[in-house]
């Protein structure tokens, strides 16, 4: 069977009707009919019913469900070790979400590098769902995120705390809102945190649905904003960002997910080195901490 049949079947139950899945895919709608045509003409089943709502999975379409994933992974694998350099004996592929990718996941590719010679490397970047489905799919290998869901074939492991605090780069910014404020999209956890505890506040001018590009902003506009503690230390150090004393601050813990059959030497290793530097960075995070308390006690 085209594995571009399997696809295509998995991409129209992930967006729900034909529509959605044709613009992910970047093809036409009548592109994605011709596939499902074919695909069933294969089966000898019809595996969608179309609905009000988009389309729903016949009986047979969910049985067919699993053998799909099975053939995207399998695929996707074979591709994945083929494909590896000359010289390397094996290939990593490492994924992180986008507001991980500057600080985090590159310095655990740095140690990676180091620490595995004989191991050709890949970096992706992603939402939490991308990077999930790219791991179901047997694209990614391991990846770090905030919100993370747990599929067959994964595990899930907490390697970080994180906090998340308001910082501003005027020091004269209080904790009553003014325009300056802007709001950062760290997930639905924190929007719903944000908003119990400031229900009373005006909805920000600006919003940055990925909460790390705003944080050159905040220091160049002198503006505000709630960022992981891990992120604003050195820029605390230096002057260029002052904390934000007597609001609440938000708990933000980094997860990583892998492949249970993953080579053993690869997983430990990488495990390993990830948790080193998830030390590091909750002992950054406790650092702002205690300074945040000390200028609440201050102002106290």
């Amino acid at each position: 069977m085209d594995i571009v049949l399997a696809k295509t079947f998995l991409e129209i139950i992930a967006a729900g009707n034909f529509v959605n899945a044709a613009r992910r895919l970047n093809v036409t709608q009548s592109a994605v009919s011709l596939r499902v045509k074919k695909l069933e003409e294969l089966l000898g089943q019809a595996v969608f019913d179309r609905v009000k709502s988009g389309t729903e999975l016949t009986p047979a379409g969910r049985q067919f469900e699993r053998f799909a994933l099975s053939m995207v992974k399998v695929w996707e694998e074979a591709r994945h070790q083929v494909s590896v350099p000359e010289n390397y004996i094996e290939r990593l592929v490492i994924g992180g979400q986008y507001s991980l990718l500057p600080k985090l996941t590159m310095s655990w590719l740095e140690r990676l590098e180091k620490r595995l010679g004989d191991v050709a490397f890949r970096v992706e970047a992603g939402m939490p769902d991308r990077l999930i489905r790219q791991m179901v799919e047997g694209v990614l290998d391991i990846a770090i995120m905030y919100r993370p869901q747990l599929r067959p074939g994964l595990a899930v492991e907490q390697i970080l705390d994180g906090e998340l605090v308001m910082v501003s780069g005027d020091p004269d910014f209080g904790p009553d809102f003014d325009a300056r404020y802007i709001f950062m999209d760290w997930g639905e956890e924190f929007i719903a945190a944000h908003n119990a505890a400031f229900p009373n506040s005006d909805i920000p001018r600006t919003t940055f649905a990925v909460g790390a590009l705003g944080l050159n902003f905040v220091i160049r506009a002198g503006r505000a904003g709630y960022f992981p503690a891990r992120l604003v230390r050195e820029h605390l150090d230096r002057k260029q960002l002052f904390l934000v004393p007597n609001v609440p601050t938000f708990p933000n813990p980094v997860f990583v997910v892998y492949q249970t059959d993953l080579t053993p030497r690869l997983l430990q290793t990488a495990l390993e080195e990830l948790r080193i530097l998830a030390a590091e960075a909750d002992r950054t995070t406790q650092f702002v901490l205690n300074e945040l308390h000390d200028q609440n006690e201050a102002q106290s």
